[in-house]
């Protein structure tokens, strides 16, 4: 059965993003906070978690669509190909925030998305998912835990999300109310910004 952890997002204890650390570098599942909705998230170099959370979420691992949650924007270079100004200044103004980010794969990806020709990059406006990948020293891999066609009530509720998942994953994370808003998502990996799913972030920054 999973951990159930708190968390206060307003000062993010170092020893409990610590714990959530450890757990996602032996290859734990964990469900976190964002700015958003609540994420299932696993190490970005770990395989078997990557395959774990593909599973759970009923599909092929080369043909998922997980996000890629940074702390800033200095990891881009190891996911991303080079971006332009325009397309960096766009980036800049939005992030952190409820946004995700579809731009050009670079070659660096990690085996399991090396098919990809785009990624999907997040950092959230929230200081736990923050600190546990500063922490990390790497990015982790990310979904919604909502349902596409309906977001109900245990998806905000930390609570009902242990009740609902305690023994799916490894840990998760209290940290207060979820929003039940998913993030806007705008692709960038094109000549023109195209929004592809209009969520909480506003499209006016494009």
């Amino acid at each position: 059965m999973a951990e159930f952890i708190k968390i206060y997002p307003d000062n993010p204890s170092e020893a409990a993003i610590a714990k959530v650390v450890k757990v996602l570098k032996e290859g734990g599942l964990v469900i976190y906070p964002t700015d958003t909705v609540y994420g299932l998230g696993c190490d970005i170099t770990n395989t078997k978690a990557l395959e774990r959370i593909a599973r759970i979420k009923g599909v092929k691992l080369e043909k998922a669509n997980f996000s890629f949650i940074c702390h800033d924007l200095s990891n881009l270079s190891d996911y991303v190909k080079q971006i332009d100004t325009a397309t960096f200044k766009i980036l800049k103004r939005a992030l952190p925030g409820p946004y995700t980010f579809i731009l050009p794969g670079s070659t660096n990806l990690p085996k399991e998305f090396k098919k990809k020709t785009t990624v999907g990059i997040r950092v959230p406006d929230n200081s736990i998912a923050l600190e546990i990948v500063r922490q990390l020293g790497n990015p982790i891999v990310s979904t919604s835990i909502h349902d596409e066609d309906e977001v109900i009530e245990y998806t905000t509720d930390p609570e009902l999300i242990f009740e609902k998942w305690q023994n799916l994953v490894n840990m998760v994370i209290d940290g207060g109310y979820g929003d039940n808003t998913a993030s806007t998502i705008i692709d960038l990996s094109g000549h023109e910004p195209i929004v592809i799913r209009e969520g909480k972030g506003d499209v006016d920054i494009l």
